[in-house]
């Protein structure tokens, strides 16, 4: 049981939940201080923890199974454990209902509002698995579907939606699609023979990474922005920095002609962004609290 639960764990990346997850905690501690004037409870922390890790497992073990078929017959994924043989999917879909039951029981402890708007987020957990087979903007549906972490983070705790809550929904969505572009753009040429969709197959590489520059320039100025309507102190500025340097190097990573180091492009340089603007925006809030 527990070499299949590594194998299952090692197929859903379960690493990369870094990316989404320090977003959730940012929008509960802003919502929950800008609106309430205090920091979230450990409670309230504990169950947006288990909503994000059912809901970005389900996702990905959905993916895998959904994708199962091209995984196997693209080189970059043919180990992958299902068309690996490494895992039934039988025993993943006993995961995905697992995961959704995590999902489902973390919510019911969050706001009202929380599960009412839960139905459409797992529409989008669903979906976006399949837009690939019919719309090069499934980079922007992916945007859309992470860019719940921070604004479910903020419902759950104040229960209600904000100017500023949509604005950080919507820097989340451009940084997410941003960055899923440029991991797209190593998987160009087979999407393109295998009548698959998405940015990089129809333009090209260079249309790609252009077009995923112009949303990090957006997600700098919903970072910022966000200083501004939330009345954050210099120490998020400091995070602001960082994360404004974070996305210049990650785009030096890469070029059209050269894509060797995407992956640290892709995973380090992002889960690095979303720790560090975390960890800022923590020190800010407690230091505001209670110096």
């Amino acid at each position: 049981m527990f070499t299949k639960l590594k194998i299952f764990l090692e197929m859903i990346k379960f690493e990369h939940s870094v990316f989404a997850l320090p977003f959730a905690f940012m929008g509960a501690i802003l919502g929950s201080v800008v609106l309430k004037g205090h920091l979230p409870s450990w409670a309230q922390i504990g169950w947006i923890t288990l909503a994000m890790v059912g809901a970005r497992t389900a996702a990905m073990a959905l993916n895998r199974v959904i994708d199962k078929a091209i995984d196997k017959k693209n080189p970059r994924t043919e180990n992958r454990a299902i068309p690996a043989g490494l895992i039934s999917i039988p025993q993943v879909i006993i995961y995905i209902i697992i995961s959704f039951a995590l999902l489902f029981w973390a919510t019911s402890n969050l706001s009202s509002l929380s599960m009412k708007l839960l139905p459409i987020a797992v529409f989008f957990l669903v979906f976006y698995s399949y837009t690939k087979r019919f719309t090069w903007t499934c980079h922007f549906v992916l945007g859309l579907t992470l860019g719940l972490a921070p604004l479910g983070g903020w419902i759950a705790v104040t229960g209600e939606f904000t100017w500023a809550s949509i604005i950080f929904y919507l820097t989340v969505v451009c940084w997410s699609a941003g960055f899923d572009l440029i991991y797209a753009c190593q998987d160009a040429e087979f999407d393109r023979n295998e009548g698959l969709h998405s940015l990089p197959s129809r333009f090209g590489i260079k249309a790609a990474l252009n077009t995923a520059r112009v949303l990090h320039v957006l997600t700098a100025v919903g970072l910022v922005t966000l200083f501004f309507i939330t009345h954050l102190s210099w120490f998020y500025l400091v995070g602001l920095v960082i994360a404004y340097f974070i996305l210049y190097k990650e785009h030096r990573l890469v070029s059209p002609q050269d894509l060797s180091k995407l992956n640290t492009a892709f995973f380090t340089m992002n889960g690095v962004l979303s720790l560090v603007m975390f960890a800022f925006t923590l020190l800010d809030v407690l230091v505001r609290e209670y110096l």
